[in-house]
């Protein structure tokens, strides 16, 4: 892999990690698509290099809600040592998130070998980003029928509510699949407006991705994955350069407007993608 090659996937992760649009799918499709041969897709070292450029983002959204995850942080652990929950708003969400990251967790182990077998051809993550779209439409058409002038606030989620935003984050392990995309129409469906759904979902991101991160840097350090660490490194910090303005973008982007866009974007892309991909044309 190229510095130049690194640095276009690291600023394409920063970026479709937090837009709706699904990074795995694009660290896939985009290679396939300039036909860069020489970037093994389905090889461990290339796994590891896209688990950086996720730290990367990881550290970026730790920086962009470093206000807020203090004061979670600090809510969570007076819980702990008082032994009960109170009613404060950010022990609420802190607790939400702990609970939300469960089933993110148990499913991202159980199931990461079997998918990590789909990394290696663009097909099947054309299909599911052109699937991802339509979940996007199918959440905002829901909501839509609902016809709730207002959204509930974020601590007003239930913890069983958390626990399917968490369950539906976990579809993100399907490559097109978005991790964004998809909790914020988990979120939308249990009644959050749309800013607190992309808010929940950034918060609710934040640990499982910089866990994944943290998990598979070691591997980093094999063998066979030493030639892309230094790339590696140059492109977790454009990465996390990238997640942070984008983050910056989405939040306010959200407060007034809703998926439909991304909605559309995925559908054509995954389409034209997966078309190129059946008759041979990329691979």
């Amino acid at each position: 892999m190229t510095f130049f090659q690194a640095l276009v996937l690291a600023l394409l992760q920063g970026i479709s990690e937090l837009f709706p649009i699904s990074s795995l799918g694009h660290t896939i499709l985009v290679p396939a698509l300039l036909h860069w041969n020489n970037v093994d897709r389905s090889a461990p070292s290339f796994l590891s290099f896209v688990v950086v450029l996720h730290l990367g983002t990881a550290l970026a959204l730790i920086a962009f809600y470093r206000a807020e995850w203090m004061a979670i942080a600090r809510a969570v652990v007076a819980s702990v040592a008082r032994g009960r929950l109170g009613d404060d708003r950010d022990e609420r969400i802190g607790w939400l998130l702990v609970i939300g990251t469960i089933p993110v967790g148990i499913l991202g182990v159980a199931f990461e070998h079997p998918v990590r077998a789909l990394f290696g051809s663009p097909a099947p993550a054309a299909l599911f980003l052109f699937v991802n779209g339509l979940l996007m439409f199918l959440g905002e058409r829901l909501r839509r029928q609902r016809r709730e002038s207002r959204g509930r606030p974020l601590e007003g989620l239930t913890y069983g509510q958390s626990v399917l935003v968490g369950f539906a984050q976990s579809a993100a392990l399907l490559p097109g699949i978005s991790r964004s995309g998809i909790s914020m129409v988990a979120g939308l469906l249990c009644g959050l407006d749309h800013e607190d759904a992309a808010r929940y979902s950034f918060l609710l991101a934040t640990p499982v991705i910089l866990a994944a991160a943290l998990l598979e840097m070691p591997k980093l350090f094999a063998p066979d994955a030493h030639v892309v660490l230094v790339q590696a490194i140059a492109g977790g910090i454009a990465a996390g350069i990238a997640a942070y303005c984008s983050v910056a973008f989405l939040t306010r982007y959200f407060r007034s407007n809703d998926l439909r866009p991304f909605g559309w974007y995925c559908v054509i892309v995954g389409a034209g993608c997966f078309f190129l991909a059946r008759t041979g044309v990329i691979s």
